[in-house]
């Protein structure tokens, strides 16, 4: 079974707290104690997000590890074989997955997907694993960045948190750039099986995912078809 766990926003990188995305990611496992690794790359390997990382998984019982690109890097293949889980933080998407392609990394994470690994993220995270991201890695703009495509769609984090991505989600749909786009509001993740999203898991106050469409000059937010929600 293939696994992907899209969160829009929230969880151990902003505070360690209730830790229910993170319960809820690990609980997927049919580990009691599931190998998890941390790829922080989008931040830069960030060393106050990776201490965060170990304090929640460990006191979650995990096996914990993360992955530095930017001292000198493991054998990643073998690495990433030997896990149940992966976790991808947030950060500049476009910068994290051109150094994930310079040493092959996201092929592979496919194959790691494809055998079972259950992946999992927040925003740069989150977008990584779709068709495309719409993404803010440029200061100055929104941007739709082509993605690893391991599963179709566009996806777009923090939908209801940053004020430029309603607008912006909105302008490329009227101008049929996309005809679709999954957005997850923080404190919210998309859960996908064998590729297709199942569960819309809420952990914040009544947070939401969407399919977002532009019809009749109309902008449409729907239930993603098929999915059922949880609220942690």
């Amino acid at each position: 079974m293939r696994q992907i766990i899209a969160i829009g926003g929230g969880g151990f990188g902003r505070e360690i707290k209730d830790l229910k995305i993170e319960n809820y990611i690990i609980s997927q496992s049919s580990k009691h104690n599931p190998s998890i690794c941390f790829i922080p790359t989008a931040t830069g390997d960030n060393s106050d997000y990776i201490d965060n990382f170990y304090k929640a998984f460990e006191s979650l019982k995990c096996k914990t590890s993360h992955i530095n690109f930017f001292k000198r890097t493991i054998n990643l293949e073998k690495h990433i074989n030997a896990q149940d889980i992966i976790f991808v933080g947030g950060g500049n998407t476009k910068s994290m997955l051109a150094v994930w392609r310079e040493w092959n990394l996201d092929k592979i994470l496919k194959k790691a997907y494809d055998n079972g690994t259950i992946l999992s993220g927040v925003s740069a995270g989150a977008i990584c694993w779709f068709t495309n991201g719409i993404t803010d890695s440029w200061k100055d703009h929104q941007a739709i960045l082509p993605c690893l495509d391991f599963v179709e769609g566009n996806f777009c984090p923090h939908y209801d948190e940053e004020p430029e991505r309603i607008p912006y989600v909105k302008e490329i749909l009227e101008k049929d750039i996309i005809k679709t786009c999954l957005a997850v509001e923080g404190f919210c993740a998309l859960h996908l099986v064998n590729d297709i999203p199942k569960f819309v898991v809420s952990f914040g106050n009544k947070s939401n995912s969407y399919d977002v469409c532009c019809k009749d000059n109309k902008i449409i937010h729907n239930q993603i078809k098929g999915t059922t929600k949880i609220q942690l």
